[in-house]
């Protein structure tokens, strides 16, 4: 709890502090004066962790800036991901563990810093696609093809990225943005057009709903108790096993608070602020040029849709798993989908790897592994299930087959999610042991099921068409 204070405290400070830095017009003093607050924020969590940060920086930086930026990504995300992981390790080397928000920290960070280093990978890329431009020695014709942020990106320095990391807006626990965004939100006229306060009270209101619910549903049903004697011992088959539903919807108010907080500052702050008629996605920004807009401001509604990272009540309404992760952390989804799912080399296992990057980024315990990597295999069983009975059912049927479809959703992201709030594979493994692996022989003798109806009906379909063609042949031997 003293750790929820802490981060409550810091998250309030800057959420307070956006409405302020918001007023400066210069962007070189916007940079400073964000970059100070950052590293405020920084040090009074980490103290002298904060070198792990600085570390980072300066070696990712150099390799950005000074690389070769044919390969500058692929060497940037294999040390941050390597360091990542020797920074969670440093308490088998004998140092103390890291503060939790100064892993916060060091996530976005690895996210900001490998972001950064494909996106110059990107605009570099770009200078060299037109190769007869090249050989005809027509530089202006390529020059023409870059953005201003294409521009920028190749002639980073280090103080730039510096800047960029550690600018008080999403330093604690993000939401993740590209340096475009960030330095739209320095340059362009939108952040002070924007219905900045408005936008950020919306999502202030619900949060004491989220907040109160959390700490409520932890009193009567701790996550610690999962692991006492009288769980194990007194407590039935049952309840052992239904004792997922609270555990996980404690995970989910808790995520959905400290997640909206985060977007509030970020609302507050002018961050990710673009006219709707851009078409503006999670993570990625405008996806319609917005450049003819700079002109006239005022004539456009403005979202925040750049930096959403969850929408809770489409996460708790939609029918199905498939959907609920599409709603979830949309921000770091948007960040693996383009640089790990698109730029892995294998289709085959570019799903896979992209679930071991998630599990590695969100740390080195046993249960991120059980729980993320467990998604892919109950994919396929409820996308079966959705083909074999819902997706031609209408009316009453329909409605019962999507209220069973939503409360299987939540058992599984429930039995899964344990995994990730136990951690360590001991408390995982006796957990599921006492309950009998209930979950995945379930699904398993699910999947058998629907794999043998789905055959059946092909089979029924085969012999439907075989008896239609015999007849039609009679019938017309007997004209």
């Amino acid at each position: 709890m003293k750790d929820d204070i802490v981060y409550l405290v810091l998250l309030g400070l800057c959420i307070g502090f956006g409405h302020f830095y918001r007023k400066f017009k210069d962007p070189e003093e916007k940079k400073l004066l964000g970059t100070c607050l950052g590293i405020l924020v920084m040090v009074s969590v980490s103290g002298l962790h904060t070198v792990h940060m600085l570390f980072c920086y300066l070696v990712a930086s150099l390799i950005i800036v000074y690389a070769n930026r044919k390969t500058c990504h692929l060497v940037t995300f294999g040390f941050m991901f390597g360091y990542l992981f020797l920074f969670r390790s440093v308490t088998y080397l004998g140092f103390d563990a890291p503060p939790g928000h100064t892993n916060m920290i060091q996530m976005i960070l690895t996210l900001k810093l490998v972001g950064l280093a494909f996106e110059v990978n990107a605009a570099y890329t770009k200078t060299q696609g037109d190769e007869k431009a090249k050989k005809d020695d027509d530089s202006q014709t390529i020059a023409e093809q870059l953005s201003e942020n294409e521009k920028a990106l190749l002639k980073l320095d280090l103080q730039n990225v510096f800047h960029y990391c550690f600018n008080y807006v999403g330093i604690l626990t993000g939401p993740y943005f590209t340096y475009k965004t960030y330095r739209d939100a320095l340059y362009l006229p939108f952040s002070s057009k924007a219905d900045c306060i408005g936008a950020t009270v919306e999502k202030l209101k619900v949060i004491p709903l989220y907040a109160g619910l959390f700490l409520l549903i932890s009193y009567v049903w701790p996550l610690n108790y999962a692991t006492s004697a009288e769980f194990y011992e007194e407590r039935s088959f049952f309840y052992r096993l239904m004792y997922v539903w609270p555990t996980f919807f404690i995970f989910r108010m808790r995520i959905y608070t400290g997640i909206l907080l985060s977007e509030c500052v970020c609302t507050m702050a002018g961050f990710g602020a673009y006219p709707k008629l851009c078409a503006n996605k999670s993570g990625h920004g405008p996806s319609k040029d917005c450049s003819a807009m700079i002109a006239n401001p005022d004539d456009h509604e403005y979202d925040f849709e750049t930096v959403r990272n969850i929408d809770v009540i489409n996460t708790e309404r939609c029918w199905t798993f498939r959907e609920a992760m599409r709603y979830w952390n949309t921000c770091v989804q948007y960040w693996m989908a383009m640089y790990v799912y698109k730029r892995f080399p294998s289709k085959k296992y570019r799903t896979l790897a992209t679930l071991a990057v998630s599990a590695i980024w969100h740390g080195v315990y046993a249960g991120y592994y059980f729980c993320i990597c467990a998604a892919p295999f109950y994919l396929p069983i409820e996308d079966l299930y959705v083909k074999l009975f819902i997706k031609n059912a209408t009316g009453t049927k329909l409605k019962v087959l999507n209220v069973i479809c939503w409360i299987s959703k939540f058992f599984a992201f429930s039995y899964m999610g344990i995994a990730f709030l136990l951690l360590t594979i001991e408390k995982i493994w006796f957990y599921y042991n006492s309950v009998y692996h209930f979950g995945y022989i379930f699904w398993i003798v699910l999947y058998g099921v629907g794999v043998l109806i789905a055959k059946d009906r092909k089979a029924k379909a085969k012999r439907a068409e075989k008896l239609t063609a015999a007849a039609t042949g009679a019938e017309v031997a007997g004209q």
